[in-house]
């Protein structure tokens, strides 16, 4: 099940249909379905099948596509699963609905539309661990948007620059407090950077953490380290975030763990770790919830403006049900980093917190950056 839980519905197998995903079908009303839809379509989806002949168009919902929301709202599993079911992908060529696409991904709030598609939309409800799950899917042959954008100025300022790099413009992005949903919807249409083209959504979640991620490093590199150990953590849908910061350098390591007869694992718990030091080597295993977790993380040290070394822990139980995204694991870290610290004395104390919060200590042994850590002295100890 190792394969299962680096893989999470990705087809390594190379199997048409993830048999664990498939499951989750039979679990949720499928909505009413048409030929017409006039209603909210607050975000945009672009495939990355067959890339760079991709199928893209607008997500349709009732529902403003917020997890920040969702979480505020206290939504469950369920309660989204179900909201997602209900959700319209509509598919066309990127180039035929290009400027309603990125009218969709400007507007900081969700626009109006009148769509209609060749056939009654279908069930075709999917899961995987990097993107929210979209219930039903139709072939768009005409999409008119019937709401004006509404366009913050640093949006518009950023989006209008066309000589500003990609990587750029979500630092300025990010940086203004634009969060990495809208950022990642507008790299997704191809409204960033100087070569700009359209990016699979999945794609643009990832990267959009990683680029925001990366220029947080560089700004924490400059900072005074932490002066004791702190500990977080919190639960959100299953999923348990424990995160040891330590005084330091920038050292990052996350253990993410499935446990038994949870979503990606069988009878034995299933572990992955990943790390790196200012330079991250290589895309990381656990995927998408790595540079989520890690883009949590860095927003705190920059908050608090300390430099620091930390540890993140993940347990996945089976109340996890349905993987709903990486964004579930964004949000647990930033619930996780919002809380009250548990400042330890020593590493072994907080090592400890660490196990009550997971209710396991076999995340231990396959950390490689607490042993450095045990054994190294750096200039912060003297």
């Amino acid at each position: 099940m190792m394969r299962c839980a680096e893989c999470k519905g990705r087809l390594f197998c190379g199997l048409p249909q993830c048999p664990i995903t498939s499951r989750f079908h039979a679990q949720v009303r499928a909505a009413a379905r048409g030929r017409e839809y006039m209603g909210s379509a607050p975000s945009v989806f672009v495939g990355s099948y067959g890339y760079p002949a991709v199928s893209a168009g607008p997500l349709m919902s009732a529902d403003a596509d917020s997890p920040p929301e969702w979480v505020a709202r206290g939504l469950s599993i369920e309660d989204i699963v179900g909201i997602r079911a209900q959700t319209i992908r509509g598919s066309a060529q990127p180039a035929a609905i290009s400027g309603q696409m990125q009218e969709i991904a400007l507007s900081s709030a969700p626009l109006d539309v009148e769509a209609g598609f060749d056939r009654p939309v279908s069930f075709d409800l999917r899961f995987d661990g990097t993107v929210t799950p979209v219930g039903l899917s139709g072939t768009i042959v005409r999409l008119d948007v019937i709401d004006n954008a509404r366009v913050s100025r640093v949006v518009d300022r950023i989006t209008s620059d066309t000589d500003l790099p990609a990587a750029e413009a979500c630092l300025s992005l990010g940086s203004d407090g634009v969060d990495v949903y809208q950022i990642s919807r507008l790299m997704s249409v191809g409204l960033l950077g100087k070569k700009r083209r359209i990016v699979p959504t999945r794609w643009a979640i990832t990267a959009v953490d990683d680029t925001v991620g990366t220029g947080l490093k560089q700004e924490i590199a400059r900072l005074s380290p932490l002066t004791r150990i702190e500990v977080f953590s919190a639960t959100l849908h299953g999923n348990t975030i424990a995160v040891i910061l330590v005084p330091g350098d920038w050292r990052f390591e996350m253990i993410e763990i499935w446990g038994r007869r949870s979503l990606w694992a069988g009878e034995e718990e299933s572990i992955v770790t990943d790390g790196e030091r200012m330079k991250k080597r290589g895309y990381s295993p656990i995927a998408g919830a790595y540079y989520a977790a890690r883009l949590a993380v860095l927003e705190y040290l920059g908050r608090t403006g300390r430099s620091g070394r930390a540890v993140v822990v993940r347990h996945a139980g089976s109340e996890y049900w349905a993987p709903l995204g990486s964004w579930v694991i964004r949000e647990a870290t930033r619930a996780a980093m919002s809380s009250r610290p548990v400042y330890c004395a020593t590493l072994e104390e907080a090592m400890t917190r660490v196990d009550t919060a997971i209710r396991s200590p076999s995340w231990r042994a396959h950390s490689r950056l607490i042993p450095e850590m045990r054994s190294q002295k750096t200039l912060f100890d003297f």
